[in-house]
This record gives structure tokens, C-alpha cells and sequence, in this order.
């Protein structure tokens, strides 16, 4: 009970603390908006138009959303040390990290809601298969953030976690079918984009918002499981490697 207690109180903690930084709002928050604005007035897109974008947006929204928080609250804590008493703490290593990265999985299931409700004021979004959608938003974002977690290990400043993040960040954008179809990449890059998380995430609420899918629902949420999983491993490792041992 103890443990459960000390979990949920880092994440209340990491809430209050990190989520209005100046570095999550401009990263998490503005830049999807801003890059969603650009596409529609570039492309002159019709307001019923807006739900093909919406997927992309929303993947975008999550990836930036988690990776920024974390880069914020890994890298803050290690240069106050702070997160070095929280390695003290009688819980086990998993929990901990675990509680760390729930905060920012939360703010990038929040962040991938707010185009979807600006939307709504714009275009109809009826039909929309939400245990479908929410799925997909959920593991997007629990990948993310895992991916996001060993960037932020890597590095000790914020500047350096954004500009390592975005080294991953602005390739997927083109690389993950997120507003250009896979099938415009050039043969030699296809595997790449197959071998990213936010694929299969922008694919799955695709299919969430009745748009038709690259592949089958089941074996993309076995692939994002899977995904989720090896990076949270893997995260692990990094903590152990560079932190512990």
C-alpha cells in the first residue's frame, strides 16, 4: 500500500511541478497546433477535410507532449539531484520509473485530446470508434514516453534533452505516415517507418476515426505492446547503467 501511495504521489508532484513549463507548452502543445494550422491553410483544405489531419495531429501532439515533459522533469531533478533521493526510496527501481513517466504519458493523452475537441467546433466527427481511438492514444503515448525517457537519461540539460528529442522527433513527422501516405516514401525508407512506434499509433486512431488502415487493429496494438515493453526495458537499463551501477 506504502509503494502505491509513493507512486501516486509522484505523479501529483511531477503534475503540479512540470506541466505549465514553458518548454511543454511551446513543445507539447503549441508546435502540433501550429503545424496542424499550417497544413490546413496550405492546403486549403475544406473543413470536412480536417478529419483526415486528425490522426497525424493527434500522434504528433502525443509524441511532442511526452518526450518535452520528460525532458523537463528527468533533467531538472538530475541537476538539482533530487532524483537521486528518489533512487533512495524503499521502491523498486521499475515502480519508480514507472511513476515518472506516468505524468507524461497523461500529459500526452490530455495534449492528443485538444485538437480533437477544436475540431469538433469545426467539422462533423460523428461515427468515431473511441475504445479504438482511446487505445490508440494510450499506447502512443506509453511508447513515447518510454522513448523520451532514454533521451532525457542521455543528457544532463534541458536544451540538450529537447535537441537530442528532436533529432528522433522531426524525422518521424515524415517518416511515420503521419500527414503523407507511406506508400509517397520512397521504396529504401519504407522498413524505417515500419520500424517506428508512432506508425502504428497514428494508424490505429486512423482506423479510430473510421479512415481506412495499413493494417489489421489486432496486430498493431500486439506491435505498439510490444514496442511499450522493449522501451520500458530498455529505459531500465539505460537508469541502471548510467545512475546505479
Amino acid at each position: 500500500m506504502k509503494r502505491w501511495t509513493a507512486f501516486w504521489s509522484i505523479i501529483a508532484k511531477d503534475m503540479r511541478t512540470y506541466y505549465l513549463k514553458p518548454p511543454n507548452i511551446s513543445w507539447g502543445l503549441v508546435f502540433p497546433l501550429a503545424w496542424t494550422g499550417m497544413f490546413f491553410v496550405r492546403s486549403g483544405a475544406q473543413p470536412s477535410e480536417l478529419r483526415a489531419l486528425l490522426p497525424g495531429v493527434m500522434t504528433l501532439a502525443v509524441l511532442f507532449g511526452t518526450t518535452s515533459l520528460l525532458a523537463v522533469a528527468i533533467t531538472f531533478e538530475r541537476r538539482t539531484r533530487s532524483f537521486e533521493r528518489l533512487l533512495l526510496a524503499p521502491l523498486p527501481l521499475s515502480l519508480l520509473m514507472f511513476a515518472k513517466t506516468a505524468g507524461a504519458i497523461l500529459f500526452g493523452v490530455l495534449n492528443a485530446f485538444v485538437p480533437l475537441t477544436l475540431a469538433a467546433f469545426i467539422t462533423d466527427l460523428s461515427g468515431i470508434a473511441w475504445p479504438t481511438l482511446i487505445a490508440g492514444v494510450v499506447l502512443t503515448a506509453v511508447s513515447s514516453a518510454f522513448l523520451g525517457l532514454l533521451v532525457a537519461v542521455a543528457v544532463t540539460e534541458v536544451f540538450e534533452a529537447q535537441t537530442l528529442s528532436n533529432f528522433f522527433r522531426f524525422p518521424m513527422i515524415f517518416l511515420c505516415g503521419l500527414f503523407f501516405p507511406l506508400e509517397r516514401l520512397p521504396a529504401w525508407l519504407r522498413p524505417l517507418s515500419y520500424a517506428l512506434p508512432p506508425t502504428y499509433g497514428a494508424d490505429v486512431m486512423r482506423q479510430g476515426l473510421g479512415q481506412p488502415g495499413l493494417l489489421p487493429l489486432g496486430f498493431e496494438f500486439l506491435i505498439l505492446a510490444g514496442f511499450c515493453l522493449g522501451l520500458f526495458l530498455l529505459s531500465l537499463r539505460a537508469v541502471n547503467r548510467r545512475w546505479i551501477a
